[in-house]
């Protein structure tokens, strides 16, 4: 596909492909609309890709986008279905933060034009781009593992109740991937001793649940980690004063760890 600046993807031949949605800043000039550039920015999956790092040394092919996910959420459904029916949560192209607050100054959120514009600029072509990766990897693997990286605050009471668990494992209630490589990442999860659930609040997003296709040999995963378990993270309410907290290579390191582990687990399972 045509090379786009605000899309970068490495090339690897593991039968990995990590996709990192989320750790976009970019706002797209959307800066004099919104209420505040920090609050732009503030749901930001926060040094989610110094925490990946690692992966392409793996092998792993990583597609990730610099658009923040405040001009379009490319783990949304398009067609504007909520993913958690019932329960809290943004649009396609957000007008609030996670928190409730307003993005978008009076009389400057996007309409369904504007909207349709954004989607086909950036949420097209960054699921076109998983499609080709992993279209290729098909051609040389017979399973490619697809793995969605993802975090977010640990307390959010408009979306969750009381504090989320630091791994949060999504496969579309099991759909998007074979059970014997959930079981394989959940027991390395519960292995760490940290807190953890499989399927919870976060069951995979449009990412898993469009690409998770086990029949057809590609097996989509969705890990959502509690920012306290890299992070600095302060508890309670954050402000520009506070957040996102800078990134701290020493504090994340046992996470890198574990999460290293789950992605060499990954690959070797899809060339068994």
């Amino acid at each position: 596909m045509t090379a786009l600046p605000w899309l970068s993807i490495t090339r690897g031949e593991a039968p990995l492909l990590v996709s990192i949605p989320h750790t976009g800043t970019d706002l797209a000039g959307l800066e004099g609309r919104l209420v505040s550039p920090w609050l732009g920015r503030k749901d930001a999956d926060w040094w989610i890709e110094k925490l990946y790092d690692f992966a392409a040394g793996l092998g792993a092919t990583v597609v990730r986008t610099s658009i923040s996910r405040t001009v379009i959420d490319v783990n949304r459904d398009p067609s504007g279905v909520s993913l958690y029916p019932g329960q809290a949560t943004t649009e396609l192209c957000p007008t609030t933060t996670f928190d409730g607050e307003p993005l978008y100054r009076e009389g400057q959120a996007p309409d369904a034009e504007e909207v349709a514009e954004r989607r086909k600029t950036y949420f097209e072509p960054y699921h076109a781009a998983l499609a080709e990766e992993l279209a290729r990897l098909r051609k040389v693997h017979e399973r490619v593992v697809l793995y969605d990286c993802h975090s977010i605050r640990s307390v959010i009471p408009r979306l969750f109740d009381g504090e989320l668990p630091v791994f949060n494992l999504g496969t579309n209630s099991g759909a998007s991937t074979d059970p014997a490589l959930q079981t394989l990442v959940a027991d390395i999860i519960a292995g760490t001793g940290e807190s953890h659930v499989v399927n919870g609040r976060f069951k995979g997003g449009f990412i898993t649940r469009n690409f998770g296709k086990p029949e057809a040999g590609v097996h989509a995963l969705q890990m959502e980690l509690s920012c306290r378990c890299y992070m600095h993270e302060r508890p309670g309410p954050v402000s520009a004063d506070n957040w996102p907290a800078d990134y701290d290579p020493d504090f994340a390191a046992p996470m890198r760890r574990a999460l290293t582990e789950i992605l060499q687990t990954a690959i070797r399972w899809a060339r068994a």
